[in-house]
């Protein structure tokens, strides 16, 4: 298993963070809105993921920064929930609590959106083959 979070596993391009935003779904788990958009027409590659931590709820960008840094390290030790199997697509995880949380918390919350993102997204049919 690899643990990596390379920068091909980040979003970062802004026309994907727009059509994130403009077209993807999303669902609401406490601290976290995590929204989504299945991508169909690539293939190959890996899904992207984009963490953010809103400045109105959080004043402080050490209480931002150290936000940001317990997401990645979580989604990193847990991205494997997600299989390999599962379509391409980009994500974003929100952090919308206006309280710091610990390493542990924040993990264990970041474990369930995988796994709920992972049954929806495993609902989804696959395009048939031609």
């Amino acid at each position: 298993m690899n643990y990596r979070l390379r920068k091909s596993e980040r979003l970062h391009a802004d026309k994907l963070i727009k059509e994130l935003f403009n077209e993807g779904s999303s669902f609401f788990l406490y601290p976290f809105k995590v929204q989504f958009i299945v991508k169909k027409d690539l293939i190959g590659g890996t899904s992207q993921v984009l963490f953010s931590v809103s400045k109105k709820k959080i004043k402080k960008a050490v209480g931002r920064n150290f936000v940001k840094r317990t997401m990645r390290e979580a989604y990193r030790l847990n991205k494997s929930i997600i299989p390999t199997s599962a379509p391409i697509m980009s994500i974003g995880l929100i952090y919308v609590s206006s309280e710091l949380m610990e390493f542990s918390e924040i993990q264990t919350k970041i474990i369930l959106a995988l796994k709920k993102l992972a049954s929806i997204v495993g609902e989804v049919p696959s395009q048939p083959e031609i």
